[in-house]
């Protein structure tokens, strides 16, 4: 089975930038979707961004505009580049991989099978 690591999490303060990066432990086509999803303290787990196998790529409302999820295909490598961080961005960030539905475009956790184990994102005010 394909792993997932996550890296890249750090405490920074409001406004304040960081990239967070998915690497697969073996090659993950861009035919297949992939998504960051962010589980905050006594909170589900939520769709960040999302990109798909046809490149189309989804945000969550309070994230578009300030973060950017891309694929870095030359070095199988996911990214979340992050800017404008404010305090409701803390949280643990998963990368996922491999939808349970061909086609799907539903930007939900419950939409993948492969997860990292996470990498931590905490912005102080």
């Amino acid at each position: 089975q394909v792993q997932l690591v996550e890296s890249g999490g750090d405490s920074v303060q409001a406004g304040g930038s960081l990239r967070l990066s998915c690497k697969p432990s073996q090659y993950i086509s861009e035919t297949y979707s992939m998504g960051w999803f962010r589980q905050a303290p006594g909170k589900e787990r939520e769709g960040v961004a999302c990109i798909f196998a046809d490149g189309t790529t989804t945000y969550a409302d309070s994230d578009k505009g300030r973060f950017t999820i891309s694929r870095d295909n030359a070095n199988n490598i996911l990214n979340l580049q992050m800017t404008s961080l404010k305090p409701e961005d803390t949280g643990l960030y998963y990368c996922a991989a491999f939808l349970k539905t061909r086609g799907s475009t539903y930007c939900a956790a419950p939409n993948f099978r492969v997860w990292g184990q996470g990498t931590q994102v905490t912005v102080s005010s």
